[in-house]
């Protein structure tokens, strides 16, 4: 059973260097491995690159590039890179994106995601495991007049995805080495999103996927104010159909529902159950919702359970 942490640090001087700094902190309390969101800000691949060459020993992770707004090509290109810059340590993930930030940010319509993301997730595979495609689907064309290889990411990318959705289930278990679910507790995983990807899998002649289970939580003191904080934080969530879903098929009504808020005892067993209920990895994020004394409790606990 292994743990990590995402790490944000947009509010810092200097997000990067933040970053480095946080990802040494992470590595010396345990943790194995640090994951960077992607929205329009800092790009994660490189971040994550940057981070991942900084530290080492420390798995790096992209959660998640939306497929909208982004090709192939140029997505294969960022994660090879990442690949070769942490040599071998660094995983991409990819997202299904959202109507309102696609035609809001991008302008472009939010239409038939889970084709799109099978496409894509084709073409991509081709190109980090080859260096070459030659891809002609109904939505991506991806091909490579001249090569696309990056000389030390031979190994290939991990490809993961935040699917939670049934749809995006089965294209994830049978065209992805893994997902990335967020605010689906341990019944949604054990009783829906674990046993649909694992059978998308089997049916694909794939291995057992991986489940890297993302979870909003921090060890605190304080339970009240910081589960208040954190239903302000998540709310932005519960307007979408997946994380509702998700949610609901957890037993909760609203985000905050599904977070893990307590002391270390508390979130202990929490994470125990995450791992019974399927999770391959366990990513906490939310960490500094309470302050640094408290960020750094969570992390001693979680570098402890890293197994």
């Amino acid at each position: 059973m292994t743990t990590g942490i995402a790490l944000n640090a947009a509010d810092a001087g200097n997000q990067v260097d933040a970053c480095v700094q946080l990802g040494h902190e992470a590595a010396a309390a345990g943790l194995r491995s640090a994951w960077f969101g992607q929205t329009f800000g800092a790009d994660s691949p490189l971040l994550a690159a940057v981070v991942g060459r900084e530290v080492p020993g420390l798995q790096v992770g992209t959660s998640a590039i939306p497929v909208f707004g982004r090709h192939p090509l140029l997505v294969s290109s960022q994660a090879q890179t990442a690949q070769a810059a942490t040599h071998g340590r660094y995983h991409l993930g990819l997202a299904l994106g959202t109507k309102f930030l696609t035609e809001t940010g991008f302008g472009i319509p939010h239409e038939r995601p889970v084709a799109r993301l099978r496409e894509f997730l084709t073409a991509l595979r081709q190109l980090t495991e080859t260096g070459t495609a030659d891809f002609h689907g109904e939505l991506i064309t991806a091909t490579t007049p001249i090569p696309a290889r990056v000389p030390g990411a031979e190994g290939g990318v991990p490809l993961l995805v935040a699917a939670m959705g049934p749809q995006a289930l089965r294209a994830s278990g049978e065209l992805a080495d893994g997902i990335l679910p967020f605010l689906a507790g341990p019944r949604a995983l054990s009783e829906h999103i674990v046993p649909a990807v694992t059978a998308a899998a089997e049916a694909a002649g794939r291995p057992a996927p991986r489940i890297v289970a993302l979870v909003y939580g921090v060890v605190t003191d304080d339970v009240d104010s910081v589960r208040e904080k954190a239903a302000e934080q998540l709310a932005f969530y519960e307007q979408f159909p997946s994380y509702a879903r998700a949610i609901g098929l957890s037993g909760g009504r609203r985000g905050v529902d599904v977070a893990v808020v307590g002391d270390e005892r508390t979130v202990a067993a929490e994470v125990r159950r995450y791992r019974d209920a399927g999770a391959t990895e366990v990513v906490f994020s939310g960490t500094d919702i309470a302050g640094e004394s408290d960020r750094r409790r969570t992390w001693a606990l979680l570098g402890e359970l890293a197994g």
